[in-house]
């Protein structure tokens, strides 16, 4: 019974190694390198347009960009230029001095949709743009008409659980018929 007792515990420790070792590397999602103006940056006038690039290129087509001001409108204009790894839009002339955050939503190369912002300062009063609308949630400018998909969440899960289980249940299988002999 030890000797059966043994290779359980052999075939066990097995299958969770090869449960390890044959599990995907995690999917690195791209991140933003640079963005101009640069985050942080004190401008005294407002920027024509702003760009992100990114570590790897996004997929075209999935590409929000939200220029939001301290009054909480939104200034960008245009249409979003998506080329590679660089993402840019035009921007409105900027209304009051303050903090203005640029919102972005990009579809990584493998599929996850990745978010974020960079806040520059506008030091002078623009004179702002009638056409600035209401932004939509500044945290997420996937809220705003014609973004990103929402996220799904990636591949599925439950493929590596079943895989775990049929494993886990075959090396106990083979464990159990291998103590009978």
């Amino acid at each position: 019974m030890r000797h059966a007792a043994r290779r359980v515990l052999v075939l066990g420790t097995l299958a969770v190694l090869a449960l390890l070792l044959g599990s995907a590397p995690a999917w690195a999602h791209s991140q933003l390198e640079r963005s101009d103006p640069a985050a942080g940056t004190s401008l005294a006038s407002g920027p024509k347009q702003v760009s992100l690039t990114f570590n790897e290129a996004v997929q075209p087509g999935f590409t929000a960009i939200t220029v939001v001001g301290p009054d909480k409108l939104d200034y960008h204009s245009g249409t979003i230029s998506e080329v590679d790894d660089t993402i840019a839009v035009g921007v409105q002339p900027l209304g009051p001095a303050g903090t203005y955050q640029i919102g972005y939503r990009i579809v990584s190369a493998d599929g996850h949709p990745v978010s974020g912002s960079v806040a520059f300062t506008l030091t002078a009063a623009g004179p702002g743009s009638p056409a600035a609308v209401p932004a939509g949630n500044v945290s997420d400018p996937a809220s705003t008409p014609g973004s990103a998909p929402p996220d799904g969440g990636g591949p599925p899960v439950w493929p590596w659980i079943v895989g775990a289980v049929v494993l886990v249940a075959g090396g106990v299988v083979v464990a159990l018929r291998l103590g009978r002999s």
